[in-house]
């Protein structure tokens, strides 16, 4: 079947503190979460390994701990320092979650590329971690919690900056947890992850959270691992096909966005997942290779794996679970086959910010095309906080001084510009005359820029520039959400459950 023809926005993050951006709005956004899980929930047709959707979503739901009947709102996001328009998703899952009844989830990715991995205040900064190989491992679960010591860094650095800001943060209270959580833990992720679910529980935010590592060895998410594995030619297809569409709909000309084609040949067939080897640490881009009428997967030392589509789907995972145990390899989601899974298999609705909006655009086009099935709704939300001091500040425009540089320069001359432009248009293109014509008029504007309004226009420009860089960091969308006090983190909890009254 072909994508349906949903209307998506060109959403933009508010750009006044305090506004928030719900897609679609929030009647529409709960009457959806009950149409998808009427939907999923009887969806028996539709066939994933040889077992009906409904059933694999029932296993996986039933995995979670989470009950069919129930209703589960769900965001996620890379293990990392989030800023306000990343947290205020959890903000959102949890206002529908208490009006439908249901539970909320928050996904923690810690099996893609660390990043966003470093404290920033105006005038400061510091990394999460004293790990030296941080940025250098290939997915943020190998990265090490911060030592005692750094912590008691950064905390020092923090607190020496935040004296003089006038309120309290709540960075003090996020650090106190990552020590406490921090002083078993082998890997960053499950410490972030636990100290920001503390503080937000402790602003009223009720949501469960859970890594995405382990999924990867749930019975489910094999299972729709070995359905596009086994079918890595027909899915292979279908995924580069709805990505050269999205391209060509959206006029976009770089052949990476919004992301890749997996790459075909005769004998190979690249998926949408990494290989990752856990004890050495490395990994790379999954791909099968074809053995007669079947594809497998092949290891560096010669194992295989090969993938029968006709086996039943509860043994074919089983299958494949047994043997990316014995070898120490996992099967890691790349981004759009964990949304297929958090959507088609977890929750029933799911919230992503502008970006992750932006893509699964070409998810809801895979669904339908791969599967032949109506593909469940998201939504989309974000907000904005800017840092506290800044919310009475009034913005430096430096495009406002640019255009009206760009006026004076050309109304310097007055009427004489206009009498030039006339010659100019009057005289034949290309011509040596109409060069000559067009040099000599901006040769006038040049030596006319030295009035008295223009120096005060050049000098009100050089200030302007200097308070923008002040500014900057004070308007930055993207510092950490407890740099903010708590008043204004709860009064942004309020606003999304005014509304979803």
């Amino acid at each position: 079947m072909q994508a349906p023809a949903v209307r998506y926005d060109r959403w933009n993050a508010p750009a006044e503190d305090g506004k928030l951006l719900i897609w679609p709005a929030s009647a529409e956004l709960l009457e959806d979460t009950r149409n998808n899980q009427r939907r999923l929930s009887g969806a028996d047709s539709i066939l994933i390994q040889n077992v009906p959707l409904s059933d694999v979503r029932c296993k996986m739901r039933e995995w979670l701990g989470h009950p069919d009947f129930q209703p589960l709102i769900a965001a996620g996001h890379q293990a990392e320092l989030h800023h306000p328009g990343v947290w205020a998703k959890n903000a959102l899952v949890d206002a529908a979650a208490k009006k439908l009844g249901g539970r909320a989830y928050y996904f923690a990715v810690d099996t893609d590329e660390p990043k966003h991995l470093v404290l920033r205040w105006p005038g400061g900064a510091i990394p999460l971690t004293d790990d030296p190989e941080a940025l250098s491992r290939e997915w943020s679960g190998l990265v090490a919690p911060p030592t005692p010591a750094h912590l008691a860094e950064i905390e020092r650095q923090f607190n020496q900056a935040a004296s003089q800001w006038g309120f309290a943060p709540l960075v003090d209270q996020f650090i106190a947890s990552m020590r406490r959580s921090g002083m078993e833990a082998r890997a960053l992720p499950p410490v972030l992850t636990d100290s920001l679910h503390q503080l937000d529980w402790d602003l009223g935010l009720r949501h469960d959270a859970m890594l995405v590592s382990p999924i990867c060895f749930s019975p489910p998410y094999l299972l729709l691992a070995y359905h596009i594995l086994a079918r890595a030619a027909q899915f292979g297809a279908d995924y580069n096909a709805v990505l050269d569409e999205h391209r060509r709909d959206n006029r976009i000309k770089a052949p990476g966005r919004p992301m890749p084609n997996l790459k075909i040949d005769d004998d190979s067939r690249e998926v949408p997942f990494w290989l990752d080897a856990m004890e050495t640490g490395q990994r790379r881009r999954a791909t099968v290779v074809r053995f007669g009428d079947q594809w497998g997967l092949r290891l560096a030392g010669g194992e295989e794996f090969r993938f029968f589509p006709e086996m039943e789907g509860w043994r074919a995972a089983e299958d494949l679970m047994l043997w990316l145990r014995r070898f120490g390899m996992r099967l890691s989601p790349r981004a759009l086959t964990l949304t297929a899974v958090l959507r088609l298999l977890v929750a029933d609705q799911f919230v992503h910010g502008i970006g992750g909006g932006q893509y699964d655009q070409v998810l809801d086009a895979l669904i339908a095309r791969h599967l032949r099935f109506e593909p469940p709704q998201f939504s989309v939300t974000t907000a904005t906080l800017y840092f506290p001091t800044a919310v009475d500040q009034p913005r430096v425009c430096l495009p406002c001084l640019v255009q009206e540089g760009h006026r004076l320069k050309h109304g310097v001359l007055g009427g004489r510009k206009m009498e030039l432009v006339r010659q100019i248009e009057s005289l034949p293109r290309r011509s040596p005359q109409r060069s000559a014509l067009f040099v000599q008029m901006h040769d006038l504007l040049s030596a006319a820029w030295t009035t008295a309004q223009v120096r005060t226009w050049e000098q009100t420009f050089r200030a302007a520039e200097e308070q923008h860089q002040r500014q900057r960091v004070l308007f930055d969308r993207e510092l950490f959400y407890a740099i903010q006090p708590r008043d204004r983190l709860v009064a942004l909890i309020d606003r999304y459950r005014a509304e979803l009254k």
